[in-house]
């Protein structure tokens, strides 16, 4: 059982996750510093708030009184968010990594043409032929 697990973890899609988790994380912070001092204020110019949260939003009135806000703005600047950390992560990680990756191919002579698999008549005649030795023997 913990060998199992020691296989799980030492695993290299385990670690690239967690290393993506943090990463992740640690540029989620300066996309937010981004979007609060540079998006938000770019928006107050048209909608007279300081903050998507309260720019885009309806109050509508409660059967038992009151008011719910329903914020749509928040969830704008939620999807602006994930797009700019999406981007940065995409530059700064994704776009690097594969042409690295494609550099150090072509430095190996690897192509990236799979090999043409066989077809369904060429397994069925291999299948056969292994047949025929195994009766032969």
């Amino acid at each position: 059982m913990i060998k199992g697990f020691k296989e799980f973890i030492l695993r290299g899609n385990v670690i690239d996750l967690a290393v993506a988790v943090v990463i992740g994380a640690a540029f989620s912070a300066i996309v937010n510093v981004v979007v609060e001092s540079l998006v938000n204020p770019l928006i107050g110019l048209f909608f007279k708030a300081g903050s998507l949260d309260k720019a885009l939003g309806v109050d509508v009135p409660g059967l038992m009184g009151g008011t719910s806000h329903f914020a749509f703005g928040a969830i704008i600047g939620a999807i602006i968010n994930f797009l700019a950390v999406a981007l940065v992560v995409y530059f700064a990680f994704v776009m690097p990594m594969n042409h690295f990756n494609q550099r150090r191919a072509a430095k190996a002579g690897v192509t990236e043409e799979p090999e043409a698999l066989p077809t369904e008549q060429e397994l069925l005649i291999q299948i056969r032929d292994l047949l025929e030795k195994q009766r032969s023997a």
